[in-house]
């Protein structure tokens, strides 16, 4: 892993919290983008070399939906930037480590992702990205 890609922040609106994330961090966001696939709408921020991922659900059944009903808003996840996510993927479960996604599979702000489950992680949901090539 080479650093933290960013943070995940559960929120109920993006509406409401985009806006309050801007005056946070003194910046706008970027990018909005929603992962069908996830039933997630995404809106990013950048402050020097920090990135937060906003998410808010779109359906009732995504895990987004489900988190903020047992957890209300917070943060969901630390991501980190990988080289290899295959790689990567291969190397953690050989450490004993419970890899949600055998296979990555794309996620928002053009990343290949992948999860671990956070009962093997003390708690915390991580996320592995390696930008996909243009």
């Amino acid at each position: 892993m080479r650093k933290i890609e960013h943070l995940g922040i559960a929120v109920k609106s993006l509406e409401v919290s985009t806006p309050l994330f801007e005056k946070l961090l003194n910046t706008p966001c970027y990018k909005t983008e929603e992962v069908a696939s996830e039933g997630v709408k995404t809106a990013f921020l950048q402050n020097g070399p920090n990135k937060i991922e906003l998410l808010e659900a779109t359906n009732a059944e995504s895990p987004i939906a489900k988190f903020l009903e047992k957890k209300g808003e917070g943060i969901h996840h630390i991501a980190f930037d990988v080289e290899d996510i295959v790689a990567e993927i291969a190397r953690l479960k050989a450490e004993g480590f419970t890899v949600l996604n055998e296979t990555p599979k794309k996620g928002a702000d053009n990343k290949l992702v992948a999860f671990l489950h956070p009962k093997g992680t003390n708690g915390v949901l991580i996320e592995l990205c390696q930008e996909i090539p243009l």
